[in-house]
């Protein structure tokens, strides 16, 4: 029987039987069109992340700005708190948005950062998500997030950014650690509602860079929040994963040792440190749900195939794979890449299960 798009990945994210290996993309990269509509048809899934909870803060008033500076759309954001005002900048990217300003401005800052998040408040948004759901259809699928892991969050969630990071972290680690104390209490407040809510699948931050934080660091200040928070979801039968997108060879061990259910974004060399069947073999047993080599999109056509083939090659006979487009593909290459993957994951679907299928 034919499964549909949504059904595929389901499937493959538990290891379930497949007719072929889900093609999946973020939904922001998949523009509508003639090529976006085959490739629906031909199976590809749009994978859309929506929040499962919502939040506010009632004792902080935050306002947004937009404004022009030397052409460029800016959004400002002002968080005022009893203990002083955060600002941040935003400035829009393709398919996101690039800190102009960090919340973090010096050291008289944490107290107002550490207020700002203690005092954030959740609840469950659950009746809206599933209308979302049910309005979206089988070929989407919803992707929810946990949010950042709470040391990840300090770096890339808007607070500091790398280079003033690791600058405190040098200086002033305790107040970091402070601040990454209320990154944790903030964390626990959504573990339970996530659990309980509709969705079942949620990824656990990532976009970590081993070589800023060191694979201590990641032992110390990330594997025991993937640990306490598998436990919770675990129990209510909930998986848990995290988009591990970088080189990833130094903490491979550890992934292995964490209770997450799937690695969502690994992107194979040459784009990292690591091949797929190093991957594979390293964190046997995990769902390993792949960003096609962002490299490879410009390459020609029998290329683009051929590296499809090999990725399909190496994962052959493991029954928790995927693979996905999770960054951005120059305008000019999408439709000949995308189509040129999904095409050769039919081929190889024919070539698998002995079909003669066009």
């Amino acid at each position: 029987m034919e499964l549909s798009p949504r059904e595929r990945v389901e499937r493959a994210v538990r290891g379930e039987p497949l007719d072929k290996i889900p093609f999946t993309v973020y939904e922001q990269m998949l523009p509508a069109c003639a090529v976006e509509r085959r490739l629906r048809n031909l199976g590809a899934c749009i994978i859309r992340r929506r929040p499962v909870i919502a939040s506010h803060s009632p004792d902080v008033r935050t306002t947004r700005t937009s404004y022009t500076e030397n052409g460029v759309w800016l959004t400002r954001t002002d968080h005022e708190t009893p203990l002083g005002t955060l600002t941040s900048i935003q400035a829009p990217a393709e398919f996101t948005s690039w800190t102009k300003r960090h919340l973090f401005s010096g050291p008289e800052d944490y107290d107002r950062l550490i207020f700002l998040i203690d005092n954030e408040q959740y609840e469950p948004d659950y009746d809206a998500f599933i209308r979302c759901q049910q309005a979206a259809g089988d070929d989407v699928f919803f992707l929810t997030s946990i949010g950042l892991e709470p040391f990840q969050h300090i770096i890339s969630g808007g607070i500091m950014g790398t280079e003033r990071f690791c600058i405190e972290w040098m200086e002033r680690r305790d107040e970091v650690l402070r601040l990454y104390e209320a990154c944790v209490r903030a964390a626990r407040r959504r573990y339970q509602l996530l659990a309980d809510s509709p969705a079942w699948m949620f990824n656990y931050g990532g976009n970590v860079t081993v070589e800023i934080i060191g694979p201590e660091v990641f032992e110390t200040y990330y594997l025991p929040h993937y640990q306490e928070a598998a436990g919770i979801l675990h129990k209510k039968g909930k998986l848990i994963g995290c988009h591990l997108d970088a080189n990833n060879r130094q903490i491979a061990p550890l992934v292995a040792r964490s209770d997450l259910d799937y690695i969502e974004a690994f992107t194979p060399a040459p784009d990292t440190d690591m091949t797929l069947a190093e991957a594979l073999a390293a964190w046997n047993g995990k769902c390993l749900w792949i960003n096609f080599p962002s490299s490879v999109h410009v390459n020609p056509r029998a290329e683009i195939a051929a590296t499809t083939r090999a990725l399909l090659d190496a994962a052959s006979g493991y029954p928790r794979f995927l693979v996905g487009i999770t960054e951005d593909v120059p305008p000019d290459r999408w439709q000949e890449s995308f189509l040129t993957i999904m095409e050769t994951i039919d081929a190889f679907r024919r070539n698998a299960f002995g079909r003669n299928e066009q």
